[in-house]
């Protein structure tokens, strides 16, 4: 008889935004006539950049001649898009990286998921309180997390990070062998500055834990004292692994690429005191459970590093920024304690009930807008939702004249 993986069974029903769309569908049925607006899930809108097209449909037409038609590729990513990174992402903020210390992946979802592979079940971890919910359920499914008691798992370190310690999370005062920080952070918006990151690689280093650090949004970084890469941090490079993403940057949310940092220097121990490097194991692990990133998808990566790439990236995210800037002042104006959103395309905003769900469905069935109920994050999330700026300005506008109506 085949036994399930009991973990699995542990696991709250519904994904996060499983349960969302569930409750908006019941709506619909109810509301068929209501158009709705969705703030809620980040989704991008904008199409991609042109010279993101043209790099896609060269690597299609390449793919169609025998003499430049491409197969499987290497699991690590091809070096061209490695090498762009490496020059563009990190070399001009001072870090120097080896090209095999780049992985190329099929978005940062995947490897934030996968990369608790590489430690043994029984390593302590310790998440900032609210958290993207993949950290914990990617550890609740090989039986790291414990079990669920008051809403928190037993196994798991929550950290607070609420507007009364400014959103920084403290450090913990006894050893946690695993950490997980994802800054600017999803869900609450808010970053970190380079002095609070020095504490936390200083901690690392100390007890010889592991960070791993998620910088999917860093592009939408505006203040230059805020770091953009743990890596800009001294020592990081032997307690640090580094994910980045293409989806919200270049809108490749369907197009499907990032790439995880795993440097050499970063290490693990085994029961008898022997140190591995994880860049071998994850070159390992890849090379077993993974094909590679398609061609397509790397040759349009590629391009988003060419001079023009750079200004037309640039501008779409000016324009989700400005959707941010829009929010931040209208949900202001109309009195509501908001956080976020000056470098992250995410809004925090403090409910008025103190209930995130109610206030979910009181904004949907009320103006017929759609946020994500905080609680959804982690404990510390109760009392907030998050709104994304991922809409066209069109959407955004008529959803925040709603909210406007709605609210007085």
């Amino acid at each position: 008889m085949a036994l399930v993986n009991e973990h699995f069974l542990k696991l709250p029903n519904n994904y996060l935004f499983a349960d969302i769309a569930k409750k908006v569908n019941a709506f619909k049925v109810m509301q068929p006539k209501a158009e709705i607006i969705s703030l809620g899930i980040g989704d991008v809108t904008q199409p991609l950049a042109p010279v993101v097209i043209e790099a896609m449909h060269k690597a299609v037409d390449e793919m169609s001649v025998q003499a430049s038609f491409r197969g499987y590729g290497p699991e690590q990513g091809y070096d061209f898009l490695r090498q762009a990174i490496l020059d563009n992402d990190f070399l001009p903020r001072g870090i120097h990286l080896d090209i095999d210390e780049i992985f190329i992946n099929d978005g940062a979802k995947s490897d934030t998921g996968n990369i608790q592979e590489l430690i043994r079940w029984d390593n302590s971890i310790g998440v900032t309180d609210p958290i993207y919910p993949v950290y914990i359920d990617s550890n609740v499914m090989i039986g790291r997390a414990g079990v669920v008691e008051d809403g928190k798992w037993s196994n798991v370190l929550y950290m607070p990070c609420t507007a009364e310690n400014n959103f920084t999370p403290q450090i913990p005062e006894h050893r946690v062998d695993v950490v997980y920080l994802c800054y600017p952070n999803n869900p609450t918006g808010t970053v970190i500055s380079k002095q609070e990151l020095r504490k936390w690689v200083n901690y690392a280093l100390k007890n010889d834990s592991i960070i791993f650090y998620d910088a999917a949004y860093q592009a939408f970084i505006t203040d230059p004292s805020v770091p953009h890469s743990i890596y800009e941090i001294r020592g990081a490079r032997k307690c640090a692994i580094e994910f980045h993403s293409f989806s919200k940057t270049a809108g490749f949310t369907g197009v499907r690429c990032g790439y995880t940092v795993v440097p050499k220097e970063l290490t693990a121990a085994t029961i008898g005191g022997e140190r591995i490097e994880l860049n071998r194991l994850w070159n390992r692990r890849q090379c077993t459970k993974f094909n590679g990133t398609s061609y397509i998808s790397q040759r349009a990566a590629e391009a988003i590093y060419t001079p023009d790439g750079k200004k037309q990236i640039q501008q779409t995210i000016d324009y989700y920024m400005q959707n941010a800037k829009l929010m931040l002042s209208t949900f202001r104006k109309l009195g509501f304690e908001v956080y976020g959103g000056e470098n992250a395309p995410y809004i925090w905003l403090k409910t008025t009930n103190g209930n995130s769900w109610k206030f979910f469905e009181e904004l949907l069935y009320g103006a017929n807008v759609v946020c994500t109920p905080g609680v959804g994050f982690g404990p510390s999330g109760e009392g907030y939702v998050r709104f994304t700026a991922f809409g066209s300005h069109e959407k955004t506008q008529e959803a925040l004249q709603r909210i406007e109506k709605w609210s007085v």
